[in-house]
């Protein structure tokens, strides 16, 4: 769950996103108190995304956004570094998520972005989640990733 453009500050954006992630995300039921502990939190901050064509994308360091009329599927740099992907399989698998036939991206109507993003994770830190605290309420929650 995250926002591509957006006109508000970053942490205003990572606040919101959290709270979508933990409560609205649709591959996943609301957050529950007890898996709190649990949670491993990364976000990822995009650079704007720009025009690229299909043999300039380079895996594990552009994402990609496909568009075409009103479909749009976007998947982060990591995700096809993750899953071992080509970059054709990645952009095919971005098509998929649009919503789309995964050759779509070979129709001219069909547009390719490219972005790139700075992953910052709780792991890279070092820092463990955040215990909850019936005071305080629980801490934000930046992203759920079904892994």
């Amino acid at each position: 769950m995250g926002r591509v453009d957006t006109d508000n500050a970053l942490a205003e954006t990572v606040a919101q996103c959290a709270i979508s992630a933990a409560l609205q995300d649709p591959r996943f039921g609301p957050l529950r108190e007890e898996e709190i502990p649990r949670l491993e939190l990364e976000i990822s901050v995009v650079s704007e995304p720009t025009p690229i064509r299909p043999e300039e994308v380079e895996v594990g360091t552009h994402g990609i956004v496909v568009s075409r009329a009103a479909r749009r599927g976007l998947l982060l740099p990591q995700v096809a570094v993750e899953r071992s992907w080509s970059a054709t399989q990645f952009i095919e698998e971005t098509c998929r998520k649009a919503g789309l036939e995964p050759s779509a991206w070979r129709d001219p109507e069909t547009k390719l972005y490219a972005f790139t993003a700075e992953v910052f994770s709780e792991c890279e830190t070092g820092n463990p989640p955040a215990a909850p605290s019936k005071q305080n309420g629980p801490p934000e929650v930046a992203g759920r990733s079904p892994r």
